[in-house]
């Protein structure tokens, strides 16, 4: 009952164009579900996301779940959960995503799921890091123990989307993120997840890093990948 006077007064709407949900309805309405572009990459493991990293940083696989497109619903979702405080949004997504994943037969061999961190000092700015619900949602569903301790970015930058090609890759080629681990992390396969892929640097720095644990292996899930 407390909820129903709670959506009297404050209705529940679609993140993606604000519109009421109906009861059955969570996060976004099924007319904009309907309206998300989906990669389908966890059907293809020579995918176009896995390419982005080929002679740049060994994975075992690397899948993206939807596409990212100036003004269309996947950036209205992901905005509204990086900047607006919409966590649910990443809820959701992995909620979603984990179905897919489920495919992907070294999704078994995984160990553990790491988020690409926060700076302190920008996660205090936020207040949240916006891929943390997404990967506790991936961790709940899959079944795999959810670390962000383990990687660091030691070097505050600001938001990438306001950065051109030149400018990421500079910010990125020098020793944003570092590890700190135990030899309980050894020889690990470590999920590492974002919001979304671009030019893929960032999370080539994070690989990286992670690989400077022994015998660790990498395998990358981003919710979208920005598309042309």
């Amino acid at each position: 009952m407390f909820e129903n006077i709670l959506n009297l007064f404050f209705p529940k709407v679609c993140v993606g164009c604000n519109s009421l949900l109906l009861p059955s309805e969570n996060v976004i309405c099924t007319q904009c579900r309907h309206q998300i572009p989906h990669t389908n990459h966890h059907l293809n493991p020579e995918n176009e996301a896995y390419k982005k990293f080929y002679g740049k940083l060994p994975v075992e696989f690397a899948v993206t779940f939807v596409y990212f497109h100036k003004k269309g619903i996947v950036q209205e979702l992901i905005h509204n959960l990086k900047y607006k405080g919409f966590e649910e949004v990443g809820t959701a997504i992995g909620d979603w995503f984990s179905e897919d994943l489920r495919v992907i037969p070294k999704i078994e061999t995984v160990d553990e799921i790491i988020p690409v961190p926060l700076h302190p000092r920008k996660k205090k700015e936020r207040g949240y890091n916006q891929v943390t619900t997404f990967g506790k949602s991936l961790a709940k569903n899959l079944e795999i123990p959810f670390n962000e301790e383990i990687l660091i970015r030691k070097v505050y930058s600001k938001t990438q989307t306001k950065k051109n090609l030149l400018g990421r890759m500079d910010v990125n080629s020098r020793t944003l993120f570092d590890v700190a681990f135990t030899e309980k992390d050894t020889h690990k396969h470590f999920l590492l997840i974002d919001d979304v892929l671009t030019t893929g640097s960032t999370l080539e720095a994070c690989g990286k890093a992670l690989l400077k644990i022994p015998g660790a292996k990498i395998s990358i899930v981003c919710m979208a990948m920005s598309h042309s």
